[in-house]
């Protein structure tokens, strides 16, 4: 990523969409009952409580591979292992009030994370198999619109549910 994008965007600013990202999802999460927790789409969906734990859970995954691991490649790294992880989260029975915490804590602890890394290290490349890459910044970046991704998927789950959600106004 060139020098000038991250002065222009850089930790800061990723860390500021972070939170108003995760703002907005918990206001989602909020508007959902807790009785319809567990309703999911289809038997092969996670539920709401589980989508919610999953996005909790992002920033670990890249905690672990920026951090524990700072990996310089992907090639050979056991993402099945992390996925099993998430999966494991994701079925812990909690409740509403546990998740939004959740969420909260999750959150703030990973923009601030993401608020303490150095340029330089934001700059250094992830290779992938057959020599694509990215830099630990377009990453990061890349978790934040995962999680919106998810926050998608909540917004139809609310219109299932017979909810409006509140950023669409739509009835």
């Amino acid at each position: 990523m060139p020098e000038t994008v991250l002065a222009l965007y850089g930790a800061r600013q990723l860390a500021s969409g972070m939170r108003a990202v995760r703002a907005n999802t918990i206001l989602i999460a909020s508007d959902i009952p807790e009785a319809q927790y567990g309703f999911r789409a289809t038997a092969a969906t996670r539920s709401v409580a589980e989508t919610l734990v999953h996005i909790a859970w992002l920033a670990t995954s890249d905690r672990v591979i920026h951090e524990e691991h700072r990996l310089e490649t992907v090639e050979g790294f056991d993402f099945d292992a992390l996925v099993a992880t998430s999966r494991v989260e994701e079925r812990i029975a909690r409740s509403k009030a546990d998740i939004l915490e959740l969420l909260r804590v999750e959150g703030e602890r990973t923009a601030q994370w993401v608020e303490s890394l150095p340029e330089a290290f934001l700059a250094e490349a992830v290779r992938f198999p057959g020599g694509a890459s990215v830099t630990r910044f377009e990453w990061l970046l890349a978790t934040k619109e995962h999680e919106l991704q998810h926050r998608a998927q909540l917004t139809v789950l609310s219109r299932m549910l017979g909810i409006v959600p509140r950023f669409t106004g739509l009835a």
